[in-house]
């Protein structure tokens, strides 16, 4: 925020802010009574507002220094040239928020949901404090971000050309499709971060890590890429991609028919370090017993896939569609599954004899922000996995083995 001119903040009794908030929800329900909250250059600094349902609120220009809004729903808000800093807003829903010229330096954005959000500069009118609110000028301010915590936020198709987001951390952050000409990320953490498809030209990113970062079809030119951490990107994949000289669609069909056929027919392969992305889709398709270790799945379509007691260990299925996919016995130690969309999946026991079985392994696996809603992972092993923020609604972890 600026050193210099301040907007006068309005103060706002404790009274006051619970029936607005209460007028607020009476107009999202359409009932009688209700009215837009509208909040403007309200000093809010330091409240409490955690879980709220505040969707299209007008906050612009208030002060939310060290407010906490953490799982509050703000989708479509207004928080123009607000004043966020040091907010705790973990999980926050601020799908299509307009933050344009706000200030999150220092905030905790920890996988909250920012998808088309605007995060460009703003032009703030800043008040007269001897003349009440007659506009006496417009600041240009762009957002910054500088040091805040964006975790496994999802940024889809954020607009934050000309943000500042210095030493911001991005682990795991869903930045596809976002623009980000001329961002000032300057040691900013990205590593594992989606950016396909994002427009990082003249962005400063020197001195940033980006360890395990998907640029699949990102726009890097002209940017500042000095000092910056980028083993093990991942780039888009080749058009063509082969196994033992033979287009994998093809390695994947013969291996297709010898499960569907009891190996009267089709040939299996060892698919280990095999880049499944050329694929379109592998929905309800099957491949038992598969040997795919250190396989790259990124982002596919794996919905309904069969790959009981196969051998995942070391793989990339970051983002995956597995609902409903069947696992069971499958070994996934050491995968990498940020993201991955487990709902209902089969990750319980397989039988292989009477009295014999095969339990489905997650050991050291990341599944952070993973939804296993009604998944069924009965004697699932999870040890060392880091399951931070994943949802476990619903998931049946009967005789599971989990950290203490």
């Amino acid at each position: 925020m600026s050193s210099q001119a301040q907007p006068h903040h309005l103060a706002i009794d404790a009274q006051a802010l619970r029936e607005a908030v209460e007028a607020h929800q009476r107009y999202l329900a359409g009932r009688s009574g209700g009215r837009r909250l509208s909040l403007t250059y309200a000093d809010l600094a330091n409240t409490t507002l955690e879980g709220l349902d505040l969707r299209e609120a007008d906050f612009a220009g208030a002060n939310f220094n060290r407010a906490t809004l953490a799982h509050a729903n703000l989708a479509r808000a207004i928080l123009f040239g607000s004043d966020l800093r040091e907010a705790d807003m973990r999980r926050a829903n601020l799908s299509q928020a307009d933050l344009r010229g706000a200030c999150l330096r220092g905030a905790n954005l920890a996988g909250a949901e920012l998808p088309g959000c605007d995060l460009r500069e703003g032009r703030i009118a800043l008040q007269d404090k001897l003349d009440g609110f007659r506009i006496l000028r417009h600041e240009h301010r762009p957002g910054e971000l500088s040091y805040a915590n964006l975790s496994g936020a999802n940024l889809a198709g954020a607009q934050m050309s000309g943000a500042v987001a210095m030493s911001s951390d991005f682990t795991d952050a869903n930045l596809a499709g976002a623009m980000l000409v001329g961002a000032k990320l300057t040691r900013a953490v990205l590593d594992g971060a989606d950016l396909s498809g994002a427009d990082l030209s003249g962005a400063d990113l020197s001195g940033a890590s980006m360890k395990r970062t998907v640029l699949s079809g990102a726009n890097l030119d002209q940017a500042n890429l000095a000092d910056v951490d980028m083993s093990d990107v991942l780039h888009a994949p080749a058009a063509v991609v082969y196994v033992d000289d033979r287009p994998i669609d093809a390695v994947l069909a013969d291996y297709e028919s010898y499960c569907d056929s009891g190996g009267a027919r089709g040939a299996v392969s060892d698919l280990s370090n095999a880049d499944f992305r050329a694929m379109p889709s592998l929905k309800g398709r099957r491949f038992t017993a598969m040997v795919a270790r250190g396989a790259v799945f990124f982002g596919l379509d794996l919905q309904a896939v069969q790959l009981q007691g196969a051998d995942l260990s070391g793989c990339d299925l970051r983002g995956c569609d597995l609902r409903e996919a069947d696992l069971r016995g499958a070994k996934l130690s050491g995968a990498t599954l940020t993201r991955a969309d487990l709902r209902g999946a089969k990750l319980g026991p397989l039988t292989i004899a009477d009295g014999r079985f095969v339990r489905t392994d997650f050991t050291r696996a990341t599944l952070r922000n993973a939804d296993l809603r009604g998944a069924h992972a009965v004697r699932a092993r999870f040890l060392e996995a880091d399951m931070t923020g994943a949802n476990l609604d619903g998931c049946d972890l009967t005789q599971a083995e989990l950290e203490a």
